[in-house]
């Protein structure tokens, strides 16, 4: 029997909820936005019973203009549906305030629950509040806060769209500690400690995918050690995400301002996983 995915697609306003959406859409998805979350059981089981070729992969989005109530029983729901032959997913796509109030400002669109009463800052905390049982039953929370939109389809397309069923996509991603952790990492590694190529003239400009930076790096033995230490360290833990049934995993490699040490660090473990399963690097400060 052709296993069906059914991806529910979450997210606050302004965040990229659509965007994500048309990107699935894009690979073959059968999507449906704004449905109402108290249908989500009845949909998902019309979608599991019908024999169409459209319907073995399908995507909704559910946004804040639900009932509550509906909301509040959604992770039950999900439970529910997880153990029917329907591979499920819940993705939340998330932002900062800081950046979902300067894109409604640049668009000139109304916040959806926003009202003469309740300022735009106030909607977007009333919203964070209201799919707070979404976040935490998500399977994968991608924050947009640094992503451009072709950054953002890339990744959906990547590490969704193109995941198997039952396989575990990895994303190594690197950052600049300076611009903040990135919320959606489940591991954090900091290499703020290795000989900085920075303080280099010539390579200050340049990335850690850039041939200098990785020459430079690759004749230090400290970098050498921590590239063999966390792949090492993610070898052995990695296949017990996979057998706790994890889709997705996010390793986070940081340093100071994000272009070099973690950028190359990020790409030597990226390269070295990518022969044994689905790996995105991904750059957020580079």
């Amino acid at each position: 029997m052709t296993t069906r995915r059914f991806i529910i697609v979450s997210g606050l306003s302004g965040a990229g909820k659509t965007t994500a959406l048309h990107a699935l859409e894009d690979t073959g998805f059968y999507c449906v936005d704004n449905l109402p979350a108290g249908f989500m059981a009845e949909f998902a089981q019309f979608i599991g019973d019908g024999d169409l070729p459209h319907y073995r992969q399908v995507a909704v989005g559910i946004d804040a203009r639900n009932r509550e109530a509906d909301l509040l029983q959604l992770p039950g729901i999900l439970a529910v549906l997880r153990s029917t032959a329907v591979t499920v997913e819940l993705i939340f796509i998330d932002a900062s305030d800081e950046a979902l109030i300067n894109r409604f400002s640049e668009t000139r669109r109304r916040h959806p629950l926003s009202s003469g009463n309740l300022p735009l800052p106030a909607a977007i905390a009333r919203e964070r509040q209201l799919l707070e049982p979404i976040i935490a039953s998500a399977d994968l929370r991608i924050d947009t806060t640094h992503s451009h939109i072709h950054q953002f389809r890339a990744q959906i397309i990547e590490r969704i769209a193109h995941r198997k069923p039952g396989a575990l996509a990895l994303q190594v991603c690197s950052f600049g500690f300076k611009n903040g952790l990135p919320p959606d990492a489940d591991f954090v590694f900091d290499v703020r400690c290795l000989p900085n190529p920075h303080w280099d003239p010539t390579l200050r400009a340049l990335t850690g995918r850039d041939t200098a930076v990785c020459d430079f790096l690759e004749h230090t033995p400290e970098a050498a050690d921590m590239a063999s230490d966390l792949i090492d360290f993610l070898s052995k833990w990695i296949p017990r995400f996979e057998a706790d049934n994890r889709s997705y995993l996010t390793i986070a490699i940081g340093c100071t301002g994000g272009r070099h040490r973690s950028v190359y660090l990020a790409e030597k473990i990226a390269t070295h996983f990518r022969a044994l399963r689905q790996v995105v690097a991904t750059h957020r400060d580079s």
